[in-house]
């Protein structure tokens, strides 16, 4: 584009920003003139911004949707901008959260005709208990800043499907009220203190409340860069102090939990007073072997991305992995995490079960996923865009979505039941798969 044509542009959107056009169709416009007053990459995301309004009207209810990117769009004019940016961010330049969707793209799938496929079961079992799907809610922080409902509303869609929920340590429900909600057990997402009698605190609280299970999330302990979050923090002309003492929140910019905050976050608002006990540098192994003998919750990792430390998780007694780099957030690899599951199984060797997230938006991904080993695949954001759109009927609509396109791909390849489902219905199609 020539100079002269970029500033025709420019000039249209800036007429359009003062017409109710973009106003009528969500677009925050306060946010859609810093962009065009922005340098060039900004007026690029306003022209790009007003293009989708223009080609794409928005879903008007959860049931219009024909797959889970419809929502994408209806959360984030519903979520403040700040808000979005914390959801959608990555490291750097974001390079991981796309390199997690591509490497989906780079193995085929191998399909088997004539078989009886008129049943399929996609139920799988997780440490003694049935789910209907192997789809997972994973844990993502903070809810209640993309719908009002937060984790209660997705609580009570995971009940309603039938799906294992995981909840974050930086949660705005408590542990017991999401229990509660969703009518039995969630897992609990584990972000560690760094006084550990405060850890052990939580640990202990979880597991009165009835959690089976911890997942210690191993991937942010040396914090990530998350440009995209500043950004959208810059334009957010909201009083952030209203909600986080100290203004803008530290945890979304270097991945550490920040005690200004916690106001908002029940599972870490309060501790019992108690001798510190700080840790004494970044956790280990050693971190790994105290959390097990402090509870008899089953102890999952989650952030194991190679097969030396899947190997290591074994041999301490880990009782399962995700596979995962938080969506993209926790360092810029540029590696997505279905590159990584092949050894991370082959390490693990059916010892344990292999959970994988990270860039998952389709059935097929979900059936990729379970034929290189993985027991279940989580999914993050899109949950969170049909909580942004519509509440829990969002939610249970994102589920009941992936379902359908899981089961239609299960029929495609003659599978009936997820145990069917192996590495030879998957071929690599590209050079980087191993």
């Amino acid at each position: 584009m020539s100079e002269s044509e970029f500033e025709s542009r420019r000039r249209f959107l800036a007429f359009l920003a003062g017409t109710p056009l973009l106003a009528a169709a969500g677009v925050d416009l306060r946010h859609f003139r810093s962009l065009l007053a922005g340098p060039h990459d900004q007026q690029i995301e306003a022209f790009e911004l007003a293009q989708d309004v223009a080609q794409d009207p928005l879903i008007t209810a959860a049931g219009q949707a024909i797959n889970v990117f419809d929502f994408e769009p209806v959360a984030k004019k519903n979520i403040p901008v700040a808000h979005w940016g914390y959801l959608m961010t990555g490291s750097d330049d974001d390079g991981t959260i796309q390199a997690n969707r591509d490497a989906y793209q780079r193995w085929a799938m191998r399909m088997r005709r004539l078989v009886d496929v008129s049943k399929v079961d996609t139920s799988v079992s997780l440490f003694g208990t049935r789910f209907d799907t192997p789809i997972v809610l994973c844990p993502v922080g903070s809810q209640k800043a993309f719908h009002a409902d937060g984790e209660l509303a997705v609580a009570r869609a995971a009940k309603a499907r039938n799906h294992l929920q995981v909840l974050s340590t930086v949660a705005t429900t408590s542990i017991e009220d999401v229990i509660a909600a969703r009518g039995g057990p969630v897992w609990m997402q584990l972000y560690h203190r760094l006084d550990w009698a405060q850890t052990r605190q939580l640990v202990k609280r979880v597991e009165r409340a009835g959690a089976p299970a911890v997942a210690f999330t191993v991937d942010l302990l040396g914090g990530s860069n998350r440009e995209t979050l500043l950004r959208a923090q810059q334009v957010d002309t909201r009083e952030c102090s209203n909600c986080h003492k100290g203004g803008k929140p530290a945890p979304g910019i270097s991945g550490l939990i920040d005690d200004r905050d916690n106001r908002r976050k029940p599972n870490i608002a309060e501790f019992a007073p108690e001798t510190p006990i700080p840790e004494v540098g970044t956790p280990t192994w050693d971190f790994v072997k105290r959390l097990k003998d402090t509870t008899s919750m089953k102890v999952l990792l989650k952030g194991i991305v190679t097969g030396e430390d899947a190997a290591l998780a074994v041999q301490h007694g880990v009782d399962g992995l995700f596979v995962s780099n938080h969506g993209g957030r926790a360092e810029n690899s540029l590696r997505g995490t279905i590159e990584s599951l092949p050894e991370v199984v082959a390490a693990v060797r059916g010892r344990i079960p292999v959970e994988l997230d990270g860039g998952v938006r389709r059935g097929t991904d979900i059936f990729k996923g379970l034929a290189l080993g993985a027991s279940a695949v989580g999914i993050g954001r899109p949950y969170i865009w049909g909580l942004g759109a519509f509440g829990q009927e969002g939610v249970e609509t994102v589920l009941l979505l992936l379902r359908r396109e899981l089961e239609l791909v299960m029929k495609q390849a003659g599978t009936t039941s997820i145990a069917r489902i192996s590495k030879d219905r998957v071929v690599a199609r590209g050079p980087r798969v191993s």
